[in-house]
């Protein structure tokens, strides 16, 4: 598995949505919703290989990691974290960080080599969005969009970032059972 790669620095308000633990579905409700955004921004276990990866790039682009369940072809195109910076913002992407006061080992390694802002993970399956003060840093997991799994709900986010900051964030909340794959 490839480590860091810069992604990306940018000086440019962004529309981002984000989203993990697809595992291989990517529907309309997921699509619609990423409509207006600039970037999807996918913290891993994306769950099918790069044609998959192609029916989420037909709505956006997509910056991501590779997460625990993803084969070769993904972990070859995808690093298994990224650091991005907009904005004067450094953001810190990971799959497993495990969630604040409780990190991974690896993920505060990380977090205390890169000092991030924001930091964008995906694994638990659980949507959470926190400021951890420890850390100084604003937590954010997406939860999981896909079917696999235990969650209720398949869940994302799009938020703004503009002048620095985070801005305008939603959350798209979908009942489990419904859901068609492309």
């Amino acid at each position: 598995m490839r480590e860091k790669r810069l992604a990306g620095k940018w000086n440019l308000k962004m529309y981002i949505g984000l989203i993990s633990d697809t595992h291989g579905v990517f529907d309309e409700q997921f699509s619609g919703f990423f409509e207006p955004v600039d970037v999807i921004w996918h913290c891993g276990d994306f769950g099918g290989g790069e044609q998959f990866v192609r029916q989420i790039e037909a709505v956006k682009p997509v910056v991501g990691v590779c997460g625990n369940c993803d084969g070769q072809e993904i972990r070859y195109r995808f690093p298994g974290h990224q650091l991005l910076e907009i904005q004067g913002l450094k953001l810190l992407m990971t799959h497993i960080a495990g969630s604040p006061d409780h990190y991974y080992p690896r993920a505060l390694a990380l977090i205390d080599a890169y000092k991030p802002d924001i930091l964008l993970c995906g694994h638990s399956h659980i949507l959470k969005v926190m400021y951890d003060k420890q850390m100084n840093l604003m937590y954010i997991n997406p939860g999981a969009a896909g079917l696999q799994g235990w969650q209720v709900e398949r869940t994302a986010l799009r938020f703004k970032i503009e002048d620095g900051s985070l801005k305008d964030m939603e959350v798209l909340r979908v009942p489990r059972q419904q859901g068609n794959a492309f």
